[in-house]
């Protein structure tokens, strides 16, 4: 690459940040950090009516948790502020009047009436696409209908208008996208877009052309969503004569629902029970909590991990990588064209990856906050114990108490289906000779358990087959679960004894 890498990740403060924003982010992220280049956070809130309180610090907050910090932004500062659109307006009036100047952009004053009776016109005429064009625009209220001395009165009154791009009516469009490839449009399928609204603000169209050339962006790393927008953007840059720095452009292909079937979305996850935010998200007008992945138990590494997988592949069989790796092994080259399904199963099986290789510490950490809220004391060696038995089984850190709350609390309840198989009198028979063997073991290790138990059955001339889930159920309620002499250990030598006769005495 030519020039410096600076990429930009540009989200709206229009509510939580879609996970689909946060795959967007972190292969810009990832993009930036492989060709030693800048990772940028600006912020577009030039569409002042869909401005949500909190959500800028939401966006900020989410991308620190992940770990894919922008290098600039609102909070870091650089050398290409401001970083929100809003403060930046002046900036794009003076591109705007340069196209007006240079017969590229044209005031437009239609009421809403004049434009929607426009458009009824061109449907009963058969028009395919009824839009505000290079055909349309000569029937309408504009400055390239109007005389010089009326565009003047108009503006001088105050009235309301807008500016439009002065599209041609018959040329390519062309741009070499780094996912799509080449794409052509013809310049009578793009209509007058509105540059600046009448509220004075200007549209996504030219501020997101006019801060890319100002911040010196290299490349555009968006959604799919914007493909279509691409060639309008193409305009603009040609036509405030900065083609020779346009960025390259590379379009994500969009998450799809779980079965394939169209756009992921918030409704779909909330139906299925599943996050689309990193974070959960408050609605500070509904009030309405949105679950975030955070809040639901996966690591950071895991959603990281996930998302980099959701329309990207690195060649090879690998599956788990850390960030760094991901670094190394991340190009766009590799980005697949075709939506990617938001399988929300692989998500979890990548916390549990991820869980199995965490450091009991940590782990016990999570479990000892949780016992701590619920009342229950506990120390950290123990805690790591029963971490350490779980951790096979766990797919998020809260259940560890939930999966384990038998370590802390004795059965009221025990499995009807093992009972009806499993406890019979010879059960019973070898439950009380256990009893009353470990109440004469001073420490109940793992393995003394173990002996003590095969001592018992060699004497009762019983299966250890036969025994073992219903020594199980008396102790923990449960028919299946981790090692059960690591839980006869953590339990201790009087625990195992009073919950066993509780249970004989309970399901005589």
């Amino acid at each position: 690459m030519n020039k410096e890498v600076r990429v930009r990740f540009a989200p709206s403060p229009t509510g939580a940040l879609h996970i689909g924003g946060v795959r967007t982010a972190l292969y810009n992220y990832l993009f930036a950090k492989k060709n030693k280049g800048t990772f940028v956070l600006r912020i577009e809130d030039t569409d002042q009516t869909r401005y949500v309180e909190g959500a800028e610090e939401y966006i900020q907050n989410a991308l620190d948790w992940l770990g894919i910090a922008p290098d600039e932004g609102i909070v870091q500062g650089g050398n290409f502020g401001p970083y929100k659109q809003s403060e930046r307006k002046e900036l794009y009036l003076k591109e705007a009047q340069r196209l007006i100047d240079e017969d590229k952009a044209y005031y437009a004053f239609d009421t809403p009436e004049e434009l929607d009776a426009m458009r009824e016109r061109l449907k009963a005429a058969k028009v395919a696409n009824p839009v505000y064009d290079s055909i349309t625009r000569s029937s309408m209220k504009n400055s390239l209908t109007l005389s010089l001395d009326e565009v003047q009165s108009r503006i001088n009154a105050g009235g309301p208008y807008v500016i439009r791009l002065k599209v041609p009516r018959a040329e390519e469009v062309r741009l070499n996208d780094m996912v799509r490839g080449w794409v052509k449009v013809h310049s009578s399928n793009i209509d007058d877009k509105i540059l600046v609204k009448s509220d004075g603000m200007p549209t996504y169209h030219l501020a997101n052309v006019v801060d890319d050339h100002m911040m010196e962006i290299s490349h555009v790393i968006r959604g799919e969503e914007w493909l279509p927008s691409a060639p309008l953007h193409v305009l603009l840059y040609q036509f405030l004569g900065w083609e020779d720095t346009m960025p390259q452009f590379a379009h994500l292909p969009l998450l799809l629902k779980p079965d394939g079937n169209g756009k992921l979305s918030k409704r779909d996850a909330d139906k299925k029970g599943y996050p689309v935010f990193p974070m959960d998200w408050a609605d500070p007008v509904s009030g309405e909590i949105s679950i975030g992945f955070k809040e639901q138990g996966y690591f950071k590494e895991s959603v990281i991990n996930f998302l980099a997988l959701l329309g990207w592949n690195p060649g090879t069989e690998q599956e788990i990588f850390d960030t760094e790796e991901l670094i190394q092994a991340f190009s766009i080259d590799r980005i697949n064209k075709a939506g990617a399904k938001f399988d929300i199963d692989k998500a979890k099986w990548f916390n549990q990856q991820y869980m199995k290789a965490k450091p009991l510490s940590e782990l016990a950490e999570y479990l000892l906050k949780d016992l701590k809220e619920a009342g229950i004391e506990c120390t950290p060696g123990k805690a790591e114990t029963i971490c350490a038995l779980l951790q096979e089984r766990v797919t998020f850190p809260s259940e560890f108490m939930t999966k384990g709350m038998y370590f802390f609390a004795k059965p009221v309840e025990y499995d009807e289906k093992v009972i009806r198989k499993k406890w019979n009198d010879e059960a019973k028979s070898v439950l009380q000779a256990f009893a009353n063997a470990v109440k004469n073991v001073d420490i109940l290790t793992p393995e003394e358990a173990l002996n003590t138990l095969n001592k018992v059955l060699e004497e009762q001339g019983v299966k250890m087959g036969k025994i073992l889930q219903a020594l199980r159920v008396s102790v923990t309620g449960t028919g299946a679960g981790p090692d059960l002499m690591g839980i006869l250990s953590v339990l201790g030598r009087d625990e195992v004894v009073d919950r066993i006769e509780t249970a004989l005495e309970k399901l005589e």
